[in-house]
């Protein structure tokens, strides 16, 4: 038999004409559900991380419209801009996603601190001269102060706080019961 299309009364014949057995009937398949599913409100932890970039480099209003197509409250999206899993755990977020908000907030604290130094860069001291010292804080208030806000906290020392840490040790006190007494004969 030649190849090529034929009809299903032409495959059929050649095939009952041939020694290879008939194969086994066909079969239903079922259809496996892939992704979340209905009813199913885990996030994948992709995803929430993915928001919480988003809200740190384009905005709030498109971290919202983001998590809006995938189904998302927009309390849960507030959540990952801190790098929580859900709302619950807001003020604890998880580390991984914490970081990855964190490096979001760094790149654009990066590009601020650039364009920062660059406006710097244009203010001569002809045009501080000309400037009011009222202008002058403001300018350096507004540059100061996008850092500021978008750099991510750091916290050093032991529980977060800074400063240093003293440790003090003290030498145990061993009282005279301890000691095994010797009675001498005089």
């Amino acid at each position: 038999m030649p190849m090529g299309i034929v009809s299903d009364d032409e495959f059929e014949a050649e095939l009952n004409n041939s020694s290879v057995s008939r194969p086994a009937p066909a079969s239903v398949i079922v259809n496996i559900e892939r992704g979340r599913g209905e009813g199913n409100v885990e996030v994948p932890n992709s995803l929430r991380q993915i928001i919480g970039e988003t809200h740190q480099t384009d905005g709030r209003q498109e971290a919202l419209a983001l998590a809006k197509e995938f189904g998302i409250s927009p309390s849960s999206t507030s959540a990952y801009a801190v790098g929580a899993t859900s709302t619950a755990s807001y003020n604890e977020p998880v580390k991984k996603n914490a970081d990855v908000v964190n490096d979001a907030k760094m790149r654009v604290a990066t590009r601020a601190r650039s364009k920062m130094m660059t406006a710097m860069k244009h203010i001569t001291d002809d045009k501080l001269r000309d400037t009011k010292p009222r202008e002058l804080a403001a300018i350096a208030k507004d540059m100061s102060a996008v850092i500021k806000n978008i750099e991510p906290e750091e916290k050093s020392g032991h529980n977060g706080e800074g400063g240093p840490t003293f440790i003090f040790y003290a030498p145990r006190i061993i009282e005279e019961k301890h000691f095994d007494v010797v009675h001498a004969k005089e």
